[in-house]
């Protein structure tokens, strides 16, 4: 078994890389060659943390695996990152276990890089103006896997920490982009061409009245029951995709709009797999109002934790062990 951690991951996988090898895993979905199982995800009822499973195959590859890990939100106060989890790798040919690799800059690489997958499917390819609500960490993988799919020149933000405005509007500045730092959730939405929500929120933080014709929308944030980005009446009136479709209307943004009878399953014009695949239409014109569910599935994980696994051995790096 090889081992690599978070050092080494960070070393060998590009915002680059990892954009390639979910879109091939997104296409892999759409045409029913890979496969993600159902999600073990619950509250642990110690330091206020949740906990999941994620896991899944792709017989084409082949790869299979889990992610095991989550959010502990005291982690802060301790100097370590909020988000942890782990991936561990199986051969698919006999089932025992191939692979260990560290998964907190993996887990934000494959969240950027899904948004982005969706951004380059579904904005308007003129897209420049770049709206993010919500400045933690996850904010950083975001923006530069737009910047490798879209040419964006300026970034509006908004979050309810100064602090965290601040640190990102560092980042921004570093890579030569106009930064502008809102002190309301409407001031940015109303001057995205592009707009990502990647926060905790458990209420509405984006009303419908607010997003102008054309936009394109990564919503990121909601990956467990409760959590909502959205106003349920925009995401009604939207053209709709998904990363997942059980996953969107369980723990995904659209999990709201669907309890309240406002879309079914019925409602998505398609997975961004089948967009990917050339299975389903993306954006069919610049006035539409686009939305990307992205609750996260297992091969995202499993793709960039095997292309870790790749470039270490072909480096001759990692800690092989026996097992």
């Amino acid at each position: 078994m090889i081992v690599i951690s978070e050092k080494l991951a960070r070393e060998l996988v590009t915002v680059e890389d990892a954009i390639g090898e979910v879109e091939k895993t997104f296409a892999a979905m759409a045409k029913g060659t890979a496969r993600n199982y159902p999600v073990v995800r619950e509250v642990v009822g110690f330091q206020d943390a949740v906990y999941g499973v994620k896991t899944g195959c792709d017989v084409a590859a082949p790869i299979l695996g889990l992610k095991a890990g989550g959010y502990w939100p005291h982690n802060a106060q301790k100097g370590l990152t909020n988000h942890q989890s782990s991936t561990l790798l199986f051969d698919p040919e006999t089932g025992m276990a191939s692979a260990l690799v560290s998964a907190n800059y993996l887990t934000g690489v494959r969240t950027g890089a899904s948004s982005a997958i969706a951004t380059k499917y579904l904005s308007r390819q003129d897209s420049s103006e770049l709206g993010i609500i919500g400045t933690g960490v996850q904010a950083g993988y975001q923006l530069r896997a737009t910047l490798a799919v879209r040419p964006i020149t300026t970034v509006r933000a908004w979050d309810p920490s100064a602090e965290n405005l601040k640190i990102f509007g560092k980042t921004v500045s570093e890579l030569g982009l106009k930064y502008i730092p809102e002190s309301d959730r409407e001031a940015v939405v109303k001057n995205s061409d592009i707009l990502i929500t990647v926060t905790p929120s458990q209420s509405s933080l984006v009303e419908k009245e607010w997003v102008r014709p054309g936009t394109h929308i990564s919503a990121m944030g909601a990956d467990t029951k409760g959590k909502q980005e959205l106003d349920p009446k925009l995401v009604a009136d939207s053209v709709l995709f998904v990363d997942e479709a059980g996953q969107a209307i369980s723990i995904g943004e659209f999990q709201h709009a669907f309890s309240g009878g406002m879309i079914n399953e019925k409602s998505f014009r398609g997975s961004i797999g089948q967009v990917i695949a050339g299975m389903c239409d993306g954006r069919r014109s610049d006035e539409e109002i686009t939305i990307f569910d992205g609750t996260g599935v297992s091969l995202q994980d499993l793709v960039v934790a095997e292309l870790a696994v790749r470039q270490a051995r072909l480096a001759g790096k990692g800690a092989e062990v026996d097992y």
